[in-house]
């Protein structure tokens, strides 16, 4: 509660001389405050590093490089999703051969049929994989996102029955006596939208960019498998000559 005396009209003396309720309230909201813009920085940075990443794998990728060199590269690249299905895909690939494969040593050798399902399955595991990394701690700016407005809301409430008590106590409802208590009550809610807003944008972009790397893994998916099932030239000659 903030009594006359105690007010200067400064919105630091607002908070200071705010009662413990309110103080909770502020503190808990600065928390959270922190916690999403630590989180909206973080994945700026990740999703940054992944799309670079992502374009010198795939500029590797494009050049046609044996199967065995590009995944030696494709190891360097961590915060590529592409990459990582790559990787997926070559170690299941290579799982009956330790020693290697020899379609990753030949170009002109193709992929059986049978095996291409198990190729797919890991892919779509290692596209899981991604997304949930993709999409770790966005919860919590969900979170924030719809709950700050509430907590800010409780401190408004608290503080306009502070403001009441107040009046009571002093016999007087003039403005001296009211605005102190409302202006606490008014700051909690500019706290929780503070807190909410900036979490609220950070989801939606997060999420859709998690939403475009989904769709450029299942895009991956499709070109790796075409290019697994599709036989290479020496392979292309001996069915033609029925070999």
């Amino acid at each position: 509660m903030i009594t006359n005396s105690g007010f200067s009209g400064g919105l630091f003396d607002l908070v200071l001389n705010a009662g413990p309720v309110a103080k909770f309230v502020l503190a808990l909201l600065l928390v959270f405050s922190f916690v999403c813009w630590a989180i909206i920085f973080e994945k700026w940075w990740q999703l940054r590093k992944t799309r670079k990443e992502t374009g010198r794998f795939l500029r590797a990728f494009r050049e046609g490089r044996r199967h065995s060199t590009l995944f030696g590269a494709a190891k360097k690249f961590r915060e590529s999703p592409l990459a990582r299905l790559y990787i997926a895909a070559y170690q299941e690939l290579a799982h009956p051969h330790p020693e290697g494969d020899a379609f990753y040593d030949d170009p002109d050798e193709g992929v059986l049929p049978e095996r291409l399902d198990s190729v797919n399955r890991a892919m779509r595991k290692a596209s899981a994989v991604e997304i949930t990394r993709m999409e770790r701690a966005l919860p919590f700016l969900a979170t924030t996102a719809s709950a700050a407005p509430f907590i800010g809301l409780f401190g408004t409430v608290w503080g306009i029955m502070a403001a009441f008590h107040n009046i009571g106590r002093e016999g007087s409802a003039s403005l001296a006596v009211v605005a102190p208590g409302i202006s606490e009550a008014l700051i909690a809610t500019a706290a929780g939208l503070a807190a909410a807003i900036p979490a609220v944008m950070g989801y939606n972009y997060f999420v859709n960019r998690v939403k475009h790397w989904a769709t450029e893994m299942e895009n991956f998916s499709l070109e790796l498998l075409n290019l697994l099932e599709r036989p290479g030239p020496k392979a292309a000659r001996q069915a033609k000559d029925g070999l």
